[in-house]
């Protein structure tokens, strides 16, 4: 029997090769070189590959028995994910694999800054002595705020306890037991960032975090603060650190990550790197021989499951493994109700039912809860969100989940409820099935008003008071903005009166545009929801 062709298609350790075993054909080529490359994907069934080979349209063509592509690490810029899920292809990486490097790369800039290690190192090596130079700072006592508590976030304040420090924190996300449990003071982000001596950002990069940390925010700092970013580059606007830095109004920064990588020559990035009171790192978070290890055994065991027709809990497109054809095409619906849930909450989660209802009760399910947790953290933690973390997150978080089954469903063939209870006392349900022949994914269901609404990109959800003329005021702010509504839907009052509107918009609606609907149509609930293709 032919064994399936697994490429290698950069270096490796060799724990990756030894991870795959003996059922394989593997063969190693360079993927830098473009036509070896695509020569050698003709036969392939997998492929794997850390940065440099890029697996764009052109290579998933070349490739007609390709099952997945492995990226030996966290990031995917060289992969062309949605090429790559139209082909069927799945595409799988390692989320968990540098977050130990990523922590303790954290701290290493903390303390270079504190205490002034390369602006000495390269002083002495000119073969200067001044000490009086380079006088830092000790950590003890002093205040660390973190931005964002995922799994990153919390092994660093594990570490700087150590040191003696107060560990203060951000997350919406994180509830007090959470927060009480890593032993981290929860306060508001400005809080944070008045009181702290050093700040560091874990945040996902989404449209709302973008410059996150910009003039606003340098402002409120101590003169004496120092910001860091290992996470994602683009959370701090760098024109605006540029500023703080050169005026004084913050006394330094870390930084691994840049908006552009390298930084080009004339950009805002680059000159930050002339700064002496920059600490800089060439994005060295994953650059560790443990975590380059661990990225490559597990992809490979990724591989291995992929390639035997088993779950494959890091797939980031597709769910492999032996998923009834039934309960297949829900997946996708699961995790946009998931994060259809996370937009319309408003305070911090803390227990999860998810209830599967209808013909489906006959199926194992069980993917669906690992679908809701993958939409639900999506966009609310910096690392990559997969099927084997989601409910790591979960737990790390106090979030208790359970899977409810029940066949009846009387309005629907199938329904997925899902009913969160949340820190303030509230709980938010959101409903969702697949509709019509063409499995239409849609919400049919938020906080008890039915509705029917097609998932699409951009959502606003608003309830108010009923009255007449409320379409009309929030039409007009939006035709005024030159912004369309591809759809609309007015749920029937409730038993207050109040009625909910959930609107299809064809593009990210400015936050101005958005408080002056909010107060127009008086809005004791308003939401804008961003939904990603999973």
């Amino acid at each position: 029997m032919t064994k399936p062709v697994v490429l290698i298609a950069e270096e490796l350790s060799p724990a990756t090769i030894d991870a795959l075993g003996p059922d394989f054909d593997i063969r190693q080529i360079d993927g830098t070189d473009r036509p070896v490359l695509l020569d050698s994907l003709g036969g392939a069934h997998a492929v794997l590959i850390r940065s440099a080979t890029k697996i764009d349209a052109e290579a998933i063509a070349a490739a007609p028995l390709l099952k997945v592509v492995a990226r030996a690490g966290v990031g995917l810029d060289n992969v062309d994910i949605k090429a790559a899920t139209t082909a069927g292809v799945m595409v799988v990486n390692a989320p968990t694999s540098n977050i130990v490097s990523a922590a303790e790369l954290t701290v290493g800039h903390i303390l270079s800054l504190a205490r002034h290690i390369p602006a000495a190192r390269a002083s002495l090596a000119e073969g200067q002595w001044k000490r009086s130079s380079f006088t830092g700072t000790e950590l003890f006592e002093k205040t660390v705020g973190i931005v964002g508590l995922g799994r990153i976030g919390g092994l660093i304040a594990e570490r700087l306890r150590a040191f003696g420090v107060r560990v203060v924190g951000y997350d919406p996300y994180v509830t007090p037991s959470r927060a009480q449990q890593l032993q981290v003071e929860l306060l508001s982000f400005d809080e944070v960032l008045r009181q702290s001596d050093f700040v560091t950002v874990h945040m996902p990069k989404t449209p709302e975090t973008t410059g996150m940390i910009g003039h606003a925010q340098f402002a409120l700092m101590k003169p004496t603060a120092y910001v860091i970013n290992v996470a994602r580059g683009g959370l701090v606007d760098e024109d605006a650190l540029y500023a703080a830095l050169t005026t004084g109004v913050i006394a330094g920064a870390g930084l691994d990550v840049f908006t552009t990588e390298p930084p080009v020559e004339g950009g805002p990035a680059h000159r930050l790197l002339a700064l002496p009171n920059v600490v800089v790192t060439p994005h060295l978070g994953a650059s560790t021989e443990e975590a380059q290890e661990k990225a490559g055994v597990s992809v490979a065991r990724s591989v291995k499951l992929a390639l035997e027709g088993d779950l494959v809990p890091d797939a980031v497109n597709v769910a492999g493994g032996v998923i009834d054809p039934f309960v297949r095409p829900g997946i996708a619906l699961v995790e946009k109700l998931g994060q259809f849930f996370t937009g319309l909450a408003h305070s911090a989660l803390e227990s999860l039912d998810i209830e599967v209802r209808g013909e489906l009760a006959a199926y194992d399910v069980s993917v669906y809860r690992l679908a809701a947790l993958k939409g639900i953290f999506a966009n609310i933690v910096s690392e990559n969100v997969s099927y084997v973390n989601a409910p790591l997150f979960a737990e790390q978080r106090g979030i208790e989940t359970r899977l409810i089954v029940e066949a009846e469903s009387p309005l629907y063939r199938n329904i997925t409820i899902l009913r969160g209870a949340l820190a303030d006392g509230t709980v938010l349900t959101v409903a969702g099935t697949l509709a019509g022949t063409r499995m239409v994914p849609k919400v049919v269901g938020i906080n008890g008003y039915e509705v029917e609404v097609p998932f699409e990109k951009y959502h606003i959800v608003m309830r108010y008071a009923d009255r007449p003329g409320i379409v009309a005021i929030y039409g007009k702010e939006l035709g005024d903005a030159q912004i369309n509504i591809a759809g609309l839907q007015v749920a029937h009052p409730d038993a207050t009166g109040r009625a909910l509107s959930v609107l299809t918009v064809d593009s990210l609606v400015p936050d101005e545009i958005l408080d002056a609907m909010r107060e127009a149509v008086h809005a004791d609930l308003f939401r804008q929801i961003e939904i990603t293709e999973p």
